[in-house]
């Protein structure tokens, strides 16, 4: 009798239940707390990580494309400038933002150099106050050579456009309370003989995987930063963003302001055309003291 009462017993607390709806309910449960403890690690991050996260991630997918001629050369400032990138990103992007200049690609002169967008140099070590070693791109064109901040060419696009938030703000940080400076492309495309090549002239099936991949971070820069209204700096901007836009339904406005290049057609007094259009969209004030 003693001996059955304690193998009953030991049975008993020997058993496990497999009762498999309880063992279901435990196993979402913990999926469940995987899954918010997921959400919570990846809102933790900041603005600024958020925005190199994507950036990096479009860095190496446009590394895949395989460009045919006649485009020679490759440059991804957001690889051999990246220290300088995120010293601009980690500086100037802690916060949302309101407005989101876009521009195309960089220029030889400008964030092909120092990897900030329109980062003509000058305005990049004495405005922005930003400045340190910029590597080398893998291959590098003879007259296109890439010397950082010891670079003697100016980018005039990169001077009038930064040049005129210096005016109008004086600040840096006045232009950054409300807005960012941004490229659509993050590669910069020359022929042989160093000309550049711009992604609306690029032909065959790369400009489409260039076009998903460089839609898709603009969609996520845009979710992050929270931006309400995108100015297209040039028409191709213009015309990517309101493209994006249309496609993931984003309740953002998109405006445009003339490209700030020297050769451009008409494009002489290009800082009061430009004012005079940001007065016009109502945004002036976001930029004067």
């Amino acid at each position: 009798m003693s001996n059955s009462r304690k193998t009953k017993t030991r049975r008993d607390s020997d058993s496990v239940d497999i009762n498999p709806k309880r063992m279901k309910s435990e196993d979402e449960d913990n999926s469940e707390k995987k899954e918010n403890s997921i959400v919570t690690s990846d809102t933790s991050l900041n603005i600024s990580e958020q925005l190199l996260s994507v950036e990096h991630n479009l860095a190496t997918e446009l590394r895949k494309i395989t460009f045919r001629l006649p485009v020679e050369y490759v440059y991804s400032p957001l690889e051999y400038a990246f220290n300088i990138h995120t010293m601009y990103v980690q500086k100037y992007c802690n916060t949302v933002k309101k407005i989101l200049f876009l521009g195309m690609n960089p220029g030889p002169w400008g964030m092909s150099q120092t990897g900030v967008p329109f980062g003509e140099i000058s305005m990049v070590r004495d405005w922005l106050k930003i400045c340190g070693h910029v590597g080398k791109p893998a291959k590098e064109q003879p007259n296109r050579k890439v010397t950082g901040f010891q670079c003697t060419r100016s980018e005039i696009s990169g001077k009038r456009l930064w040049g005129l938030f210096q005016e109008l703000c004086k600040s840096p940080e006045k232009f950054f309370e409300h807005a960012y400076i941004h490229n659509y492309c993050p590669i910069a495309l020359m022929n042989k003989k160093g000309c550049n090549i711009t992604p609306a002239e690029i032909k065959g099936p790369e400009i489409q995987i260039l076009h998903s991949a460089c839609d898709k971070a603009l969609a996520d820069a845009i979710k992050i930063l929270k931006v309400e209204i995108i100015i297209g700096i040039g028409g191709y901007a213009e015309k990517r963003a309101q493209l994006v836009v249309q496609s993931s339904k984003l309740p953002v406005k998109v405006l445009c302001l003339p490209h700030p290049s020297p050769r451009a057609v008409n494009n002489k007094n290009w800082s009061e055309k430009a004012t005079q259009k940001l007065s016009e969209f109502g945004l002036l004030e976001c930029f004067t003291a």
